[in-house]
């Protein structure tokens, strides 16, 4: 491939501050600084295990609480998404992905349709990892796939300790999500029937 698909994206609003900078046909590479500590981990791990180069730097009201930033972490990292695959041409649109991280077992399936949806079968074994609510995942999930237009189905099959049920689902996600975004020299235009997603 020829031409980068790279995007950089900027939000800010009285409650973040956020910037992301993701590159599709990476290697890997990342620098994360969120504010939220595990979150800095679970992108770092998307980035790793999708080959996404992912740089983001967020300032967020963590002194109320992480529910800002974490969905506003998902609507940037959904424009930058968008933004990279610019008009979808000759990508595989569907990914999925089976991981397992020790006890815990993740399936995720997703479609880059344009039309936003998503079902999360997810019940963490904890409701806290130290001073993170699990249920913020959920809210960065539906807002990452609202701006990105992405069908994502996430269900965690099993698990007892709750790092590894995050990490499985993360790393499943970038699987997914690096098959769907690959370019398959058989899809002209776009993989659709309608000529547009």
């Amino acid at each position: 491939m020829t031409q980068q698909r790279i995007a950089e994206v900027v939000r800010t609003t009285r409650e973040t501050d956020i910037k992301i900078k993701l590159g599709l046909d990476g290697t890997g590479k990342s620098s994360i600084d969120t504010g939220v500590p595990f979150m800095d981990h679970m992108l770092e791990l998307f980035s790793r295990h999708g080959f996404f180069d992912l740089e983001v730097k967020a300032a967020g009201d963590i002194h109320i609480d992480y529910h800002h930033t974490m969905e506003d972490l998902g609507l940037t990292l959904g424009k930058a998404l968008v933004d990279a695959l610019k008009d979808k041409a000759g990508i595989r649109r569907y990914g999925s992905c089976l991981l397992p991280m020790d006890e815990a077992l993740a399936q995720i399936a997703l479609d880059l349709s344009g039309r936003s949806y998503m079902v999360y079968n997810m019940a963490p074994p904890a409701p806290m990892i130290k001073d993170l609510d699990c249920r913020l995942f959920h809210e960065f999930f539906q807002a990452l796939v609202n701006s990105a237009g992405m069908n994502l189905h996430i269900d965690l099959l099993r698990g007892e300790e709750v790092h590894h049920c995050f990490e499985a689902v993360f790393k499943a996600f970038a699987k997914a999500l690096d098959q769907a975004v690959t370019v398959d020299s058989r899809v002209k235009g776009v993989l659709s029937t309608k000529g547009s997603l």
